[in-house]
């Protein structure tokens, strides 16, 4: 590690063997904390390269315990988090809304470090249980439409970094990699980023995935998802796309409107109202633009207005509800 840090302290950038040994290193256990944290503070300050975030991500895949839900046409509906705005759980409901529609959800995620409730907080309060067990990500797949992958249980290796990220609280290039590391290897997903660099790292990489679909989606305001609160950068495997919340059919909403809760109650609070369709004009319609751009992942024909409406239909009618109240049920038993 030592050599591997002198050479990032001199501006240099690892080639993707390099990123992916030092990667399995942490996963293995190889460094102390202090290294570690250095480690992760070089990339708070500079940009990460192509090759250094394959090497990365190649080397937390083969470390993870994977799961086969191939007998599913899943999509992953995430953000990266990082972009400091404390949203409500956008990505998640717009999940539900998703699997309410009739697509299947295979969902990675974890709790929160750089905002105050992640996907996994409002999910366990919920009462959602998590499991690695395939059957009964299968079972609630089939059923609910939707099942999460909760990332601990499925990146073991990475309990060396959990900690330290969190004595951070800040993002980091692991926030970077989540959306990039699902252990079950989806072929669609829609994703979330906080800056437009990375957004195109993320182009990058997809468009050397035969056969996968995506929508990588950016608010030029700084949201790692649709916000509505001005225009959005979208790239898909056919190009990209400058789009404005008309493009969904839906007003422009302010940022104060869109905020999340302060505490994990507070935010299963806002996300159950949502779910049931008594949130505001605002947050109802935030929602529904992340799940249409989801949506379009699979309808690449359809308009972002068209896909508005199946998403639309989800949640008025109560199968986006249905779905959590079934996923909770599942993972109980």
């Amino acid at each position: 590690m030592k050599n591997i840090l002198n050479r990032l302290f001199d501006n240099r950038q690892l080639n993707e063997q390099d990123a992916y040994n030092v990667l399995t290193g942490i996963g293995k256990g190889y460094y102390n904390p202090s290294q570690i944290a250095a480690f992760l503070t070089v990339y708070l300050m500079r940009q990460i390269s192509v090759e250094e975030l394959r090497g990365f991500r190649t080397a937390l895949l083969d470390l993870c315990r994977k799961v086969d839900l191939s007998d599913f046409e899943t999509i992953d509906v995430c953000g990266t988090g990082g972009d400091g705005k404390d949203t409500f759980n956008i990505s998640t409901l717009a999940a539900f809304v998703v699997a309410g529609a009739g697509y299947k959800v295979a969902k990675h995620g974890n709790y929160g470090v750089s905002s105050s409730c992640g996907s996994s907080n409002v999910m366990e309060h919920l009462g959602y249980i998590f499991t690695n067990d395939e059957s009964k990500l299968k079972q609630q797949l089939d059923v609910a439409g939707f099942c999460m992958m909760h990332a601990p249980l499925f990146h073991p290796a990475m309990k060396n970094v959990a900690p330290i990220r969190r004595e951070l609280g800040v993002k980091t290039f692991f926030n970077m990699l989540g959306p990039l590391v699902n252990p079950s290897f989806p072929k669609h997903q829609m994703v979330g980023v906080f800056n437009l660099e990375v957004a195109r790292l993320y182009n990058y990489l997809f468009q050397k995935d035969d056969g996968f679909r995506f929508n990588i989606i950016h608010s030029l305001d700084g949201y790692d998802e649709v916000s509505l609160t001005g225009k959005v950068k979208s790239y898909q495997p056919d190009g990209e796309k400058l789009l404005s919340p008309c493009d969904w059919g839906l007003q422009e909403v302010k940022a104060e409107e869109i905020s999340g809760g302060k505490t994990v109650p507070e935010a299963a609070a806002i996300f159950l109202t949502i779910l049931k369709n008594e949130g505001t004009t605002a947050q109802t319609g935030v929602v529904l633009a992340n799940a249409a751009a989801a949506i379009q992942v699979f309808e690449n024909n359809k308009s972002l207005k068209e896909c508005t409406e199946t998403a639309k239909s989800s949640l008025e009618s109560g199968r986006a509800l249905a779905s959590l109240t079934k996923a909770v049920e599942l993972s109980k038993k």
